[in-house]
């Protein structure tokens, strides 16, 4: 997958700017906050529909301006592909090659991205939230069932949530079943997709982790392992679970199992990396997982994604630095920094210097 043109108007701090990016390595460079990181996130929303950085879509539209628009040339195994975004206050309008699109669901998948900044620290620091979020955003661009999944078990957990805050017990409990009937059947697709990325991830993660430390750290990727067995079992055992925290959801008022709370374990050499590693640690460890997400991609739709690295380089050191160019060789990336380096990144790499929310010309 390769991103050809990016069109971006009243988009942030663009009034509007397009980028032609090549197949390799596409550095925007430039002093701070003037617009780098808003370019590389225009590329993943238009990848995945979603902003990493904000809530509210009309954050996006440039101050002053009524309406925003982004739109991107591409290209995937199946030929070229057209995306465009307009977004005003919290509406959009998406459309596919022309076409308009109703559901995000029908967005996914015709380019993928993996999105790395520092920021993505939070993927071993913070709580379960992240780990979740991180596993949802990478396989909904795969699998549609997933994505779907997902939509419609939040949306059946808040309202087993809001009945639990009922004070009419014998209603809750008269009434629970059904929602917990619907709940598990979606719930088990989640645990199931999941299970088989982590079962992906875990090997990559490791081998990434080992290339970019030269063998001197192994990082493991431990799931969740409240679940076994096909589908239907999984089901089974959700369905047990809900049904012996009746008592405890009741008091609580809200729902206390299931995959709305599970989680991931990172391990550094044997040793808890949420509560022990170092930053240092902590940033290779997230690095090497996204960098296992890029092969997982690879495998699933038999092509690579667009690597997105906003502001990675100045958290490395120089030896990791020339491990990672060494690494994304080869792959479409887009890398935010405020110096090309010429001798780390080479005469290959496409250099586009940003100054303002415009393309300026590379100084000499």
């Amino acid at each position: 997958m390769q991103i050809k043109k990016l069109f971006l108007q009243n988009f942030r701090n663009y009034e509007e700017e397009t980028f032609t990016f090549s197949e390799g390595l596409n550095i925007l460079f430039g002093k701070n906050a003037q617009g780098k990181t808003n370019c590389a996130e225009a590329v993943f929303y238009l990848c995945t529909g979603a902003s990493l950085r904000i809530r509210h879509d009309k954050q996006l539209v440039r101050i002053g301006a009524e309406a925003a628009k982004i739109t991107a040339e591409a290209q995937n195994r199946y030929g070229k592909v057209t995306i465009e975004a307009v977004i005003i206050e919290n509406k959009r309008e998406l459309k596919v090659n022309g076409s308009k699109i109703g559901k995000n669901a029908d967005l996914l998948g015709h380019i993928n991205s993996v999105f790395f900044s520092p920021g993505e620290l939070r993927l071993i620091q913070d709580g379960p939230d992240e780990r979740r979020r991180f596993m949802n955003i990478s396989i909904s661009q795969t699998s549609a069932a997933y994505y779907t999944a997902l939509l419609r078990y939040n949306k059946i957990l808040d309202q087993r949530n809001a009945l639990l805050k009922n004070h009419d017990v014998s209603l809750i409990l008269d009434t629970l079943p059904v929602w917990d009937e619907q709940l598990c059947r979606y719930a088990a697709t989640i645990v199931k997709k999941r299970a088989e990325f982590l079962e992906k991830l875990a090997p990559y993660a490791e081998k990434m982790h080992a290339f970019l430390t030269d063998g001197a750290e192994e990082l493991k990727v431990a799931p969740d392992k409240k679940y076994s067995g096909d589908e239907s079992e999984i089901s089974k055992t959700l369905q047990k679970r809900f049904e012996n925290n009746y008592e405890k959801d009741l008091r609580l008022g809200f729902t206390t199992v299931g995959p709305h709370r599970d989680d991931i374990d990172f391990f550094i050499n044997g040793i808890d990396a949420k509560a022990y590693a170092s930053q240092g640690q902590t940033r290779t460890a997230a690095l090497s997982v996204k960098l296992a997400e890029v092969e997982i991609f690879k495998d699933l739709s038999g092509e690579y994604p667009v690597l997105i690295l906003d502001d990675v380089m100045s958290e490395l050191d120089l030896p990791r630095r020339k491990k990672l160019v060494e690494r994304i060789s080869g792959l479409q990336t887009i890398l935010t920094c405020t110096h090309a380096e010429r001798a780390l990144y080479g005469k290959d790499a496409k250099k586009i210097r940003i100054e303002k929310g415009k393309i300026r010309p590379e100084k000499a």
